[in-house]
């Protein structure tokens, strides 16, 4: 069975930082391009960081890029996305997630929440 637990959200003031992470199993974790999801409400679901199965290639959305950084140890199955300079706009759920072509950030034609359910919740406000 596939688990892919998102954690680590939380409320934080504009300016902030937090760290998310993802504990996959039931899948070859090492063998999947991996990524980070969001989903504002009334918005689009984005991809806004993904990652080659190597750790080698990294792709950002242009919203989060600069400010974020996306991480993986294959060894323990987990992924991280370490966000710092935090925005309003940053508020979101966030899931982790295997990704088709990690170069195709940004919008998904996806209800990440509806198909997901609950992720991880972060929440920018001062």
């Amino acid at each position: 069975q596939v688990d892919l637990v998102s954690s680590g959200g939380g409320q934080v003031q504009p300016g902030g930082s937090l760290r998310l992470s993802c504990q996959a199993s039931g899948f070859p974790f090492r063998s999947y391009p991996m990524g980070w999801f969001r989903q504002a409400p009334g918005k689009e679901c984005e991809l806004v960081a993904s990652i080659a199965v190597s750790g080698g290639t990294i792709y950002y959305d242009d919203a989060v890029k600069g400010r974020f950084t996306i991480s993986r140890d294959n060894s323990k199955n987990t992924m991280a996305l370490q966000m710092n300079s935090l925005r309003l706009d940053d508020t979101a759920v966030y899931w982790c997630n295997n990704v088709d072509d990690i170069a195709e950030v940004g919008a998904i034609n996806v209800n990440c929440l509806e198909r997901w359910g609950q992720g991880t919740r972060v929440t920018v406000s001062s």
